[in-house]
């Protein structure tokens, strides 16, 4: 592989979330950990579902599921919490029904979603992956992440 290859494409993790298989870029994944115990928070968005101590950091949680108006969160022995780090010092957990696997997408293989195909979900989406198995949404993970005010 020489490296003009290597610029143009990115890998994501792919994971599931109800019946839709979602891409996170890999360059933000900080850790994959199993379901555990999260500490309620008061007063939080719902889709806030409190915090984690992972080796002694405390973590925020969060359900895309609920943020994305779907139904809660079914806890099964697929379930995971992706740690999500978008700058060094402040990392977010984000709870998915499933981690499938690692892909590569070559640019050409990214079409951008027009902002039409997306108002509903608030630029959460950064693009559809083209993948032999079907596609991915690739998720814009600060988009998803930061809150917006909504006035």
């Amino acid at each position: 592989m020489d490296a003009n290859n290597v610029l143009d494409s990115k890998q994501y993790i792919v994971v599931k979330i109800g019946n839709e298989q979602y891409g996170i870029d890999i360059k933000y994944v900080d850790n994959i950990v199993r379901m555990q115990r999260i500490t309620r928070v008061p007063k939080a968005q719902p889709y806030f579902k409190g915090v984690i101590n992972l080796r002694g950091e405390i973590i925020p949680v969060m359900s895309i599921r609920l943020k994305f108006g779907l139904q809660e969160d079914v806890l099964t022995n697929a379930t995971r919490i992706i740690i999500i780090k978008l700058e060094p010092q402040s990392a977010v957990g984000i709870i998915v029904d499933e981690v499938k696997e690692v892909v590569t997408l070559e640019d050409n293989a990214i079409e951008k979603v027009t902002s039409s195909a997306v108002e509903d979900k608030n630029g959460y989406l950064s693009g559809i992956g083209k993948q032999k198995d079907g596609l991915i949404s690739l998720l814009n993970i600060a988009g998803v992440i930061i809150e917006k005010e909504l006035n």
